[in-house]
């Protein structure tokens, strides 16, 4: 939830910030939660939701994203018609889904490594001895 001042207040719920959200991180997410446990969207909804990893995550989201999935060879799926009640899709994980998960795992640690750097220099300006933490005081104009 954005914390800055054009995000609160009566009427203020449309604040653009990007900070918090990786583009397509739903893939990966739904990729480790399917190496852990094949499963159909339902169960998939509720262990976004019971991680932290998408609370009230959109089910038209998760059912589009499962069938691009599917299409790019990531997942695989097949009816689960054991039970009772209609046949549901169980999805698991291919050997590319594999390889892809592992790629998004590289690419994190790299954007975490230029994270870190960045929020070092942050907070060494911010928080050296006298500094006031207005940027918009005293800032030149360019």
């Amino acid at each position: 939830m954005c914390e800055h001042p054009h995000g609160q207040g009566p009427g203020r719920h449309d604040c653009r910030c990007a900070g918090g959200r990786v583009r397509r991180f739903l893939q990966p997410q739904l990729l480790l939660l399917l190496l852990k446990k094949p499963a159909h969207g339902y169960d998939l909804m509720e262990r976004l939701a019971e991680g932290g990893a998408a609370p009230g995550a959109d089910p038209g989201l998760l059912y589009r994203t499962l069938r691009q999935l599917e299409e790019e060879g990531l997942v695989h799926s097949a009816w689960d018609t054991a039970g009772p009640g209609a046949a549901r899709r169980l999805y698991e994980v291919s050997p590319q889904g594999i390889d892809y998960l592992h790629a998004w795992a590289v690419n994190i640690r790299q954007t975490k490594q230029h994270l870190d750097s960045f929020l070092a220099g942050y907070a060494s300006y911010f928080e050296h001895e006298g500094r006031d933490n207005n940027v918009s005081s005293g800032g030149s104009s360019g």
